[in-house]
């Protein structure tokens, strides 16, 4: 036996995905989050998987993780203390930014306040030129001050953002030693090392938050290690990056902020994983679980990546998977806003209380509570009747609202479901739409221990004519990370107009990623056979201020790049993107490219599902419940058991699907099919 194992942490639970590759067999496993040290949710479980599955520990071969400690950290400001170094005349560089609102029509918004207090930020004396010349020398007694000053300030990490260091690293890095030396206990963040890109905010703002993170998650690092040592002896540990790839538990504790968007990446690399089983290539993802809902829209079998986000109001520059994150899950709050108006989150009632329904103390109505009362979420409880809930102390958390709205307690609930649904739509057009792709070319896979209960409302509200749920929906995102190869993405950042002499130039800069990425490839110990090299060009008009990723997709192989780039390929690709982003091209305007990217897996073995059979037998029904679907009328809908459903069967609504990681309801007159990989295709009967 040959166990692989995916853990993702979320906000309500924490899931694990166990799979035997040599027996093809799986077991999922689902068990409360804990707040105060994820940690322990994650130790126990796979104490009680272990035990459950009959696991031997010495076969346990690679063990990942989805985590959200660095999430955490950030959206409640419990970070570490942390000092920032930067060029002399750039210390107030993170409260100036970019000089824009963060609500266009809110004068009295504002930005969050750094991270870092003005007097634990200090100039020193040097300067780098914006050709990476040396203008100022490094001031050595200079130096040796403020490492004073920041070892008077009490911090335990240390940001370090030189003015153009992604041209000329040195400065930073004689600092960075003479800190690692003088105050050994101290975190160190170098920009040149964190993201080495130009617009110096951007980059400083990136490697402060990594500075703010480092002791918290390098020490959580630390524990599950310890813990997971005597649990899975020989299994290799790899923790999600953002980009939808893992990194080891060093690299993790040095650039935790790489984890930011750790969970929702690992759902998307196994929605891409489970849409390849399914022979659907373009899809939108829905995760919905207790606390938000993701969305991220997948074409050609790759999700997006975007290098520009913002993670609690900071921006972060690094590449991750393109996600629209809403606060919609099934533990967000109804409630009213001044203007009397009902409102839906972002605001959650998380693992501890909880949704009233839950029964741990929580009073107020939640999306969860709501479908309990119309019947959706099984009275016999969640995880198999593991965790029961109480449908009468949902209707009570229902009871004010639906008084002050004088409706009854089931229109208050579809209220509710029609809001939160509404908040998901717009989060799937914001990525769709607003792109310039139409959503009714893609099918909706739906996940997440919530999202099957409602992917057949947003469908419809989007004209979609397909939903897909996977086998284990509640358990996608770990198990994404089963799935998932290494990952380490590089780049230069330097303006080259695109032209002649220019792409002689270029392939010298994709030859310096091609020798790091060698590099990578030895250290991680990734076989030839197994190495992946994605190379793009982030391109734009001269005179734009934003540039668009442009991926040479057509060349097999990076490493052709270094005979030479075509000129002409190359702008006819950017102007196809700029057309599809913006609706119109010149070609007669000058181009240039401004940073040169290479994406580099190593591909690890992946699990491989055995395809089954159709069968010729109808589904056997379970039993029938009063389900209230789109009225304020309850019909009778038949009950199935998701664990005895076999490929080629095929149900017809009003039904409900339930099983230990999820519920899915399939609405009258729709169709579900039970594909040859065990997933739910369900057809929209009214879809045009």
């Amino acid at each position: 036996m040959v166990w692989f194992v995916g853990v993702d942490v979320g906000g309500t639970f924490t899931d694990f995905y166990a799979f035997d590759a040599e027996r093809g067999l799986e077991h999922v496993f689902k068990t409360p989050s804990t707040p105060a040290d994820p940690a322990d949710a994650i130790l126990n479980g796979l104490d009680a998987l272990c035990q459950a599955a009959a696991i031997e520990r010495e076969t346990i071969t690679r063990f990942a993780h989805g985590t959200t400690v660095a999430t955490n950290a950030l959206l409640q400001r419990k970070g570490a203390p942390v000092a920032l170094i930067t060029t002399e005349g750039f210390r107030d560089l993170l409260e100036i930014g970019r000089q824009i609102r963060p609500k266009l029509y809110d004068f009295k918004a504002d930005n969050p306040p750094p991270l870092v207090p003005r007097e634990n930020r200090f100039e020193i004396k040097e300067r780098i030129g914006s050709r990476g010349e040396v203008v100022e020398p490094l001031d050595d007694a200079n130096t040796g001050t403020v490492l004073d000053a920041v070892k008077r300030s009490g911090a335990e990490a240390c940001a370090i953002g030189f003015l153009f260091a992604f041209l000329n690293p040195d400065h930073e890095r004689r600092v960075g030693e003479a800190l690692r030396a003088a105050l050994p206990g101290v975190f160190v963040s170098l920009s040149s090392s964190v993201q080495p890109e130009f617009r110096e905010f951007e980059r400083l703002s990136t490697t402060v938050l990594n500075a703010y993170l480092q002791p918290i998650v390098a020490k959580y690092m630390e524990r599950l290690k310890a813990g997971l040592q005597p649990r899975a002896p020989n299994a290799a540990i790899g923790i999600n990056q953002s980009s939808g790839g893992l990194m080891s538990i060093e690299r993790a504790g040095a650039f935790p902020v790489r984890t930011a968007l750790s969970g929702p990446a690992a759902g998307a690399v196994g929605a891409v994983h489970t849409a390849a089983l399914a022979g659907r290539p373009n899809i939108i993802t829905l995760d919905m679980g207790g606390t938000s809902a993701d969305v991220c829209l997948i074409r050609d079998g790759e999700a997006g990546i975007g290098y520009d986000q913002k993670i609690a109001d900071f921006p972060v520059r690094l590449a991750m998977v393109d996600i629209n994150t809403v606060g919609a899950g099934g533990g967000s709050i109804a409630w009213f806003d001044r203007d009397g108006l009902m409102k839906v989150g972002p605001i959650s009632a998380g693992a501890v209380p909880g949704p009233a329904c839950y029964g741990k103390g929580g009073t107020e109505p939640t999306v969860s509570d709501a479908n309990l009362v119309l019947g959706r979420l099984s009275p016999a409880g969640l995880l198999g009747g593991e965790m029961a809930l109480d449908r009468q102390a949902a209707q009570t958390a229902f009871e004010p609202a639906a008084a002050q709205l004088e409706f009854s307690i089931e229109k208050t609930a579809h209220g509710v479901l029609g809001i939160v649904v509404s908040n998901m739509v717009r989060a799937i057009r914001a990525i769709s739409v607003e792109r310039g792709h139409d959503p009714r070319e893609f099918s909706l896979m739906a996940f997440g221990g919530a999202g099957p209960l409602h992917a057949i409302d947003v469908a419809r509200a989007l004209d979609m004519r397909e939903v897909i749920v996977p086998a284990t929906p509640g358990i996608l995102c770990a198990q994404g990370l089963v799935v998932s190869d290494l990952k380490e993405d590089f780049v230069v950042s330097v303006r080259i107009v695109a032209g002649a002499a220019g792409m002689v130039e270029s392939a010298g800069h994709v030859a310096t990623l091609l020798s790091d990425a060698e590099t990578w490839f030895a250290e991680e110990d990734v076989a030839p056979d197994r190495q992946d090299l994605r190379l793009s060009f982030d391109m734009r008009y001269v005179g734009q201020n934003y540039e668009l990723n442009v991926p040479l997709d057509g060349i097999a192989d990076a490493k052709s790049v270094e005979a030479g780039l075509d000129c002409e390929d190359l702008k006819q690709r950017f102007f196809s993107a700029h057309e599809m982003n913006y609706g119109y091209f010149n070609p007669d305007d000058a181009v240039e490219i401004v940073n040169f990217r290479l994406t580099a897996r190593g591909r690890l073995p992946r699990p491989q599902q055995p395809h089954i059979e159709a069968t010729r037998r109808a589904p056997e029904a379970v039993g029938s419940r009063a389900v209230y679907f789109d009225s304020d009328t309850a019909v009778d809908a038949v009950l199935y058991d998701r664990a005895q459903l076999l490929p080629g069967q095929e149900i017809t609504g009003p039904a409900v699907i339930d099983q230990l990681d999820s519920t899915t309801l399939v609405y009258p007159g729709d169709t579900a099919r039970v594909d040859g990989a065990n997933n739910l295709i369900i057809e929209l009967a009214d879809a045009s």
